[in-house]
């Protein structure tokens, strides 16, 4: 099988155990963020794929807007499809060490992803946050980032708690070039 094949599900049945009766739909691409290969070596701007992605070409980088003080991009390792991150384009690490410039464009960054998300997917709602510091699971701690997840009714099942995946029905750059358009008419 090549790197660029789909694995079909696997049946339970043979495994060793008690048969369940559950298919197995493996996501080995998970493990490169769950083993911390693709994080950042220390908390240097250098290493900071936030730092780098506006270096990089809209699609490249998963970026859907940029703006004069923060940028919106998708997370490359969502919780829900669509998932954004808002990111200061400075690296700054504490929310009380933005300037209020940044804190405005941020906030307004937030509302209009709402409003592309909404038009695009049908959103039902949002969880929008910031883990501030390792200790509060930020990922990448070093540079903040603030999280809008969609939700719909109906999202949460078993697989994230259960089998540790998550089921996307679209590629990244079908929902960046998605929300990119968007982002220009809302």
């Amino acid at each position: 099988m090549s790197v660029h094949e789909i694995p079909e599900p696997e049946s339970a049945a043979g495994f060793p155990g008690e048969p369940d009766g559950l298919q197995r739909l493996w996501t080995p691409h998970r493990m490169v963020y769950i083993g911390g290969e693709d994080r950042p070596k220390d908390a240097s701007a250098a290493e900071c794929p936030f730092c780098a992605a506006p270096q990089k070409t809209d699609e490249e980088g998963l970026i859907v807007a940029r703006g004069e003080k923060v940028y919106a991009v998708l997370n490359l390792y969502p919780y829900n499809p669509g998932h954004l991150l808002i990111c200061p384009y400075r690296h700054v690490a504490d929310f009380t060490d933005l300037t209020l410039e940044e804190v405005s464009e941020l906030s307004a960054f937030t509302k209009q992803a709402m409003r592309v998300v909404r038009a695009v997917s049908n959103a039902d709602g949002f969880n929008i946050g910031m883990n501030q510091g390792a200790v509060a699971g930020a990922g990448i701690a070093a540079h903040l980032h603030q999280h809008v997840v969609p939700r719909w009714s109906g999202d949460a099942n078993f697989l994230p708690i259960i089998a540790r995946t998550k089921a996307l029905p679209q590629v990244h750059g079908q929902i960046q070039e998605l929300y990119s358009e968007a982002w220009k008419t809302e």
